[in-house]
């Protein structure tokens, strides 16, 4: 299998480009035009002016790989990709030429530059991008082979974004379907579990008032952070200041808020809030009463309500429709345990709304982003910024982890080499907490002061050269010695063990002089393959229980520490090589 390695975004940042215009290297072919009344049954998608199929036809007029522009319509240059035979109406193919354009590469590629197809939209009517506009879009052609790299990562990155997409939303929807189950044996008290008392609302709340105000006063009032919270319809609202609404139509206290018109709702509101005067709210002084279980069954039974409301011209209900609602009332108790239940499955449910689009726009940016990086070519000669633009190491790290495996990176690549800071000998004591490390793995002597954590690897420079420590304590690197600062992507340990394993080769790089060295630049060039982290924890496990039972054996087993410690090497050997 072929190696990767960090050096492939050089690779395909640096590779020749040749630029042309996208007639001269693909086929730009009009759709047929067809109706839903002519369609005849079958499995076909046909491809319109839409951003998906319009609907579908018992024949096709494309097959195999092939691009889609939607040709009119609001989503006129919308482009698609497809790898099945499609009926192509009003819109346009992209076909490009064997053995110079890969065809997915073209499309990811009109899918980064998507806002310059859009903005060839034409005519004051219906708008139409035609394909002559279209085949004078400049493409940039690499080698196929690096086309073929760029369609891997960003195929890898389409597929996880998708799947995270299905996996997060059949969470939520599992997680409603739980909540609604236990909402409805909680509240439907068919089974008379527990005693019950039926009670209207206004025999047990008390009603409150909104404040005259309309949309556009909310609008200019809005203040992000302000106090006040004025809700209108649906999930509209304003935040304002004390003195931009009279102070008697401010509530402090905790209350519900019925959303009387257009979608029928219910708020439960704790911070001091108001509303549209349209609608009213109930806060409760009652001590039998737990306002938020009301809050629960009204929202349970918001069915009843919306049916109220759709017999109305403009969908609304009455202060009488909730007035004379009558509500089941057990226990204070039954009622805390059952505000418990809901609003632990409440919390879950609104924890994924919340967490899903954030999680799902977090993948899509990420994706952009390596999108346009992957993407970005210039003419030979040309410099732009973003094209030598410094890449985020860590994230691509990951990414190219994720696509191919394990990757091939020089320790310079992940890994900060930190000189050491010298010390004069009448500064340092024979004992003491902190070891000071110079140009052995033996301690030079103790100080008051670390300059180096716990856990931390380093290599002497000076000396003993090309030997590889390991602090498991705070300690003082001396100038002869570098120390390894790590990223979120590398164990100290694992890097430990790595180095462990180069040993020859970075002592092969030592020179020969009256005080042998090693320098920076030949440690920063040393390469190996990197895992990912939770692999990188399981080799240093399975390396330190070797150490920990080489290292148990007394002194009198000589030859079963040697096998032991063959053992060990073995087993480095192996669990660090990932040459595939």
């Amino acid at each position: 299998m072929r190696e990767y390695d960090m050096n492939i975004l050089e690779e395909i940042r640096n590779c020749p480009v040749e630029w042309k215009e996208l007639g001269e290297v693909a086929f730009l072919k009009r759709g047929k035009a067809i109706t839903s009344k002519t369609a005849t049954d079958g499995p076909y998608p046909v491809i319109s002016g839409g951003q998906k199929p319009a609907y579908l036809h018992g024949d096709f007029n494309r097959e195999g790989e092939t691009i889609t522009v939607a040709g009119s319509g609001a989503y006129a240059g919308f482009v698609m990709y497809w790898n099945e035979p499609i009926f192509v109406s009003d819109a346009f193919s992209i076909k490009p030429f064997d053995r110079i354009l890969s065809s997915k590469f073209l499309y990811y590629y009109l899918l980064e530059i998507q806002g310059i197809l859009f903005s060839l939209k034409k005519g004051s009517g219906v708008p139409h991008v035609y394909p002559k506009d279209v085949s004078r879009i400049f493409i940039p052609i690499p080698p196929l082979e690096i086309q073929e790299k760029i369609v891997q990562i960003l195929d890898k990155f389409t597929d996880y974004v998708t799947e995270l997409t299905s996996e997060l939303t059949s969470e939520l929807t599992s997680r409603k379907k739980q909540y609604s189950y236990y909402r409805d044996k909680l509240l439907s008290f068919e089974d008379e579990v527990y005693q019950v008392e039926w009670k209207k609302l206004n025999e047990c709340l008390k009603k409150g008032k909104g404040t005259k105000i309309t949309a556009s006063q909310m609008k200019l009032l809005h203040k992000d952070g302000a106090p006040i919270r004025i809700f209108a319809g649906g999930k509209t609202y304003a935040d304002v200041n004390y003195g931009d609404i009279p102070d008697k139509d401010i509530h402090t206290e905790e209350a519900i808020i019925v959303k009387s018109r257009g979608i029928i709702d219910f708020e439960y509101c704790k911070k001091p809030f108001s509303f549209k005067n349209e609608f009213w709210s109930y806060s409760s002084n009652n001590e039998s009463i737990n306002l938020r279980y009301v809050y629960h069954y009204l929202v349970y039974n918001k069915g009843h309500f919306q049916n109220i409301a759709n017999n109305m011209q403009m969908p609304q209900i009455s202060s009488n429709d909730t007035e004379k609602f009558k509500i089941p009332v057990p226990s204070l108790e039954i009622q805390s345990r059952i505000v418990q239940v809901l609003d632990n499955f409440d919390t879950v449910c609104n924890d994924l709304n919340i967490g899903l689009p954030g999680e799902i726009e977090l993948r899509q940016k990420q994706y952009e982003y390596f999108r346009e990086k992957l993407l970005t070519f210039v003419a030979e000669g040309e410099y732009t910024e973003s094209r030598v633009e410094e890449w985020d190491n860590s994230a691509i790290i990951k990414l190219l982890q994720w696509v191919f495996g394990p990757i091939r990176v020089k320790v310079g690549q992940v890994v900060n080499l930190q000189r050491g800071k010298r010390l004069v000998r009448k500064q340092l004591t024979t004992s003491g907490s902190v070891p000071v490390y110079q140009n052995s793995l033996a301690p030079l002597g103790y100080y008051t002061e670390s300059n180096r954590v716990k856990n931390t690897s380093f290599v002497i420079c000076a000396g003993a050269a090309g030997e590889i420590g390991y602090s498991a304590m705070d300690f003082w690197a001396a100038d002869d010695v570098y120390t390894l600062e790590t990223s979120d992507n590398i164990s100290d340990k694992f890097m430990y063990y790595v180095l462990v394993s180069k040993q020859d080769r970075l002592k092969s790089q030592v020179r020969k002089a009256s005080i042998p060295r090693l320098s920076k630049d030949a440690i920063d060039k040393i390469t190996f393959y990197l895992p990912s982290i939770t692999e990188q924890e399981r080799i240093v496990s399975t390396l330190d229980n070797f150490n920990t039972l080489t290292n148990s054996l007394s002194e009198g087993l000589p030859k079963e520490i040697e096998l032991r410690q063959k053992q060990y090497e073995y087993w480095r050997e192996q669990l660090l090589n990932f040459t595939r």
